[in-house]
This record gives C-alpha cells, sequence and structure tokens, in this order.
C-alpha cells in the first residue's frame, strides 16, 4: 500500500473554492480504482493549508489517477487558488502500534 499525502497552502480569498473543488471531486477520487482511502486535514494552527491524505493499492495505481483525465480537471482548478507550491510525499507503512 502506498499513503499519499499533499500539503497545499492556499491564499486565503480562495480557501471556499478549493473546498467546493474537493467536494465535488472528492466521491469520484476516493472511488478511482485504486483508491481505499481519502482524507481531507486541515492545520490545526492555519486556516488557509490544507492536506489530502490517500491510501493506494500501489504505486501503479496513484500513477494512474495522476495521468488520469479526473486528476487533470481537478488540479487544473486546484492550482490556480495556491498561495505557495504544494508538498506531496509517498509512503508507506512500516509498523503500526497498538495499546
Amino acid at each position: 500500500m502506498l499513503i499519499r499525502t499533499v500539503r497545499m497552502t492556499f491564499r486565503k480569498d480562495e480557501v471556499a473554492n478549493f473546498l467546493k473543488v474537493f467536494n465535488e471531486s472528492k466521491t469520484k477520487i476516493r472511488n478511482f480504482p485504486g483508491c481505499t482511502h481519502l482524507d481531507l486535514l486541515k492545520d490545526y494552527h492555519t486556516d488557509n493549508i490544507y492536506l489530502t491524505y490517500s491510501f493506494w493499492e500501489n504505486a501503479d495505481a496513484l500513477e494512474n489517477y495522476r495521468n488520469s483525465k479526473l486528476f487533470e480537471g481537478v488540479w487544473a482548478k486546484t492550482k490556480v487558488l495556491f498561495k505557495d507550491k504544494p508538498l506531496a510525499f509517498s509512503s508507506e507503512k512500516v509498523e503500526k502500534v497498538e495499546l
């Protein structure tokens, strides 16, 4: 499994537009083949920083999404709202610590 985190800083006046884009596309992204989990997170202290946190079956599934018309459309609407360059991280779980 591949875990993808993307940290995005938006211009403050564009946050509502980002949330509209996300809400219009979240179900399509979550239902994209290979996506098994999708969360939207907001920075605790900074109201214009959001993160997407998604699980993908493997790197090929993520690449298929990144090369899709769905991603192309969502990204085109999202990237024009940024204040700073987004940061993306692909990772894999090493260990889950249980109590």
